[in-house]
């Protein structure tokens, strides 16, 4: 807590205060674990934190794993593995690591596998342009 409120600042977007945050923390090593639809939004934030820490992504893909291999059945499609982005990010001994636009559920295995601290930068929402406040309004107009 101390960290947070040392390196907090109103003035700030999320980037800046997980970066500020990893700074006063004293961490060197940043993970990011990404949906596979977003490789712009990850390289732009990994070019960031890039200035001040070394930066491992992992997409959700990780291990190319099909349906039938993980769950049994048939498909052959590739599934998510958030544990294996976790297990990814611990092997690069990440001290923080950011869930980037991960499917509800997959992020909270991947932050109950991850040996670091998880941070969220912003959450999938299909249908409001990834913007779950949105969400929060449009149910609040329904009640």
């Amino acid at each position: 807590m101390q960290v947070t409120v040392d390196h907090s600042s109103m003035s700030n977007n999320r980037v800046e205060e997980i970066r500020d945050f990893a700074k006063g923390a004293g961490f060197k090593k940043i993970g990011i674990a990404h949906c596979v639809m977003f490789p712009h939004e990850t390289s732009v934030v990994k070019g960031y934190l890039s200035k001040d820490f070394e930066v491992s992504t992992v997409d959700c893909k990780y291990g190319r794993i099909r349906k039938d291999e993980m769950l049994g059945g048939s498909g052959r499609r590739i599934m998510c593995n958030p544990a294996g982005q976790a297990e990814f990010l611990n092997n690069k001994e990440t001290e923080l690591n950011i869930s980037l636009a991960l499917c509800v559920g997959h992020d909270m295995i991947f932050s109950k596998a991850s040996e670091a601290l998880v941070t969220n930068l912003f959450d999938k929402d299909f249908t409001n342009n990834n913007d779950p406040a949105k969400a929060v309004a449009d149910i609040e107009r329904e009640l």
